[in-house]
């Protein structure tokens, strides 16, 4: 395998479009990252759960390791990209994909209610707002 097969699967899935992250190429999702390439593109990454990264650590230990500091207790995990095999990336590619549209779908937009509440809020505190209650203090 190499970077243009990482590409080719990460590509492959549903909705999935190709970006820059820090100046390497990154795969995603409805605006959420679920992989990424190195600059040399030798190696990847694929953002697992923590439980579906210690699976493929156990599995195969010379291919995949988790990213260093918080980022790799997260799930994130880098690959050697000629060490795998098609069917084994493309497995930890998928779950990858699976986990970012299940964190687009959670993150909902604020409903408008909650809107509401915040603007009453900010009216009663009376930020920006001038000596007669109107937005500029001058009469015009």
């Amino acid at each position: 395998m190499n970077g243009d097969d990482f590409r080719r699967l990460a590509l492959g899935m549903d909705g999935a479009v190709e970006g820059s992250h820090m100046g390497h190429p990154d795969f995603r999702v409805n605006g959420r990252i679920f992989a990424t390439l190195d600059h040399e593109e030798t190696r990847g990454m694929v953002r697992l759960s923590p439980e579906e990264q210690a699976g493929f650590l156990r599995a195969e230990p010379a291919t995949f390791i988790p990213a260093a500091g918080a980022w790799g207790r997260d799930g994130c995990t880098l690959v050697t990209i000629a060490d795998v095999g098609e069917d084994v990336l493309g497995e930890a590619m998928t779950l990858a994909w699976q986990g970012a549209v299940r964190a687009s779908v959670a993150k909902t937009p604020k409903t408008k209610a909650s809107r509401a509440k915040s603007a009453k809020r900010r009216a009663s505190a009376g930020r920006g707002r001038g000596k007669n209650g109107s937005r500029h203090s001058k009469k015009r």
